[in-house]
């Protein structure tokens, strides 16, 4: 068993979060050029061959990482994700980094509110102020009904429901499989259900962003292999805020490299949906200290 060590943890959640905010990046320059289900398609092609690498390594090897006793619930998770990261990098080209990830950061209010109907789990009253205050400062963000919002939101929107929904599947088959199973299984079921229609929608691609294409590839496997080690050695409740980082990373990189603009508005919204999905994490945290009798 890893020895536990949060503050390497903490550590390599922050590095990981600055590489997904750079692979954020690419990935909007590479889909405003080309066919987002093409880039998608030729990422996961290497993540395929990525998670396979890393399931032959381990006790057991591939056969080990793909036996399971929930093969429809796995298979549905890596087809959801896929689809999630399509979406995600749609928004990025639609609204820019900043704007996208500042309505995305509400996927983790997503999960406190999603956890009860579909994990059974207990959601104490605390959890749901803080999930009412951080959609306020999704409305913030959003600014329905004064002529600013985008309907361009919603697909950013519908990314942080979908990667929710993933984050729930993912708690609900760890009951069962291990890590390397779950991982596998989403690397080699994303780049199943996307080479049909990458293929199909194949754009040629310039020698210099083939380059970015590469740079991609390994940016996502880097950022994945140090999100799995992050988890060996720290919890994940201690961890998880600073997922939050990937957010800051990401807007610098908008504004300062991409030339987006922060609107006060959705900078004023951010802080209120990150401040309250810290909050939701150190409760869920805490209840899980406490045991059942915990709010």
């Amino acid at each position: 068993m890893t020895e536990q060590n949060t503050r390497l943890g903490i550590l390599l959640m922050v590095a990981t979060t600055f590489v997904f905010a750079v692979q954020d990046g690419v990935s909007r320059h590479l889909a405003a050029n080309y066919n987002v289900i093409m880039v998608i398609m030729i990422r996961y092609w290497f993540f395929a061959g990525f998670v396979c690498l890393v399931a032959a390594r381990q006790p057991g090897g591939i056969r080990a990482a793909v036996a399971t006793t929930q093969p429809g619930v796995q298979a549905f998770r890596g087809v959801l994700l896929s689809v999630e990261v399509c979406i995600m990098v749609a928004a990025f080209v639609l609204l820019g980094l900043v704007e996208a990830h500042a309505v995305f950061t509400c996927y983790p209010l997503l999960i406190a509110a999603l956890s009860g109907p579909i994990l059974g789990e207990k959601v104490g009253w605390r959890r749901w102020a803080a999930i009412g205050v951080g959609f306020v400062g999704i409305l913030v963000i959003l600014r329905p009904g004064f002529g600013v919002f985008s309907p361009a939101s919603l697909v950013a929107l519908t990314a942080a429901f979908c990667f929710a929904l993933y984050g729930l599947l993912t708690r609900y088959v760890s009951r069962r499989d291990s890590t390397a199973t779950s991982f596998f299984w989403i690397g080699v079921t994303g780049a199943a259900v996307l080479t049909p229609p990458g293929l199909w929608l194949w754009e040629p691609m310039s020698a210099g962003d083939w380059g970015w294409m590469a740079a991609l590839c390994v940016l996502a496997a880097l950022g994945h292999y140090m999100l799995i080690r992050c988890y060996e050695v720290a919890e994940a409740s201690a961890v998880q805020p600073f997922a939050y980082l990937q957010l800051v990373f990401a807007s610098a990189i908008g504004v300062f490299v991409l030339g987006e603009t922060l609107d006060p508005a959705v900078a004023a919204g951010t802080c209120i949906v990150v401040a309250a999905g810290v909050f939701a994490l150190i409760r869920a945290r805490k209840r899980a200290q406490a045991g059942p009798q915990g709010l």
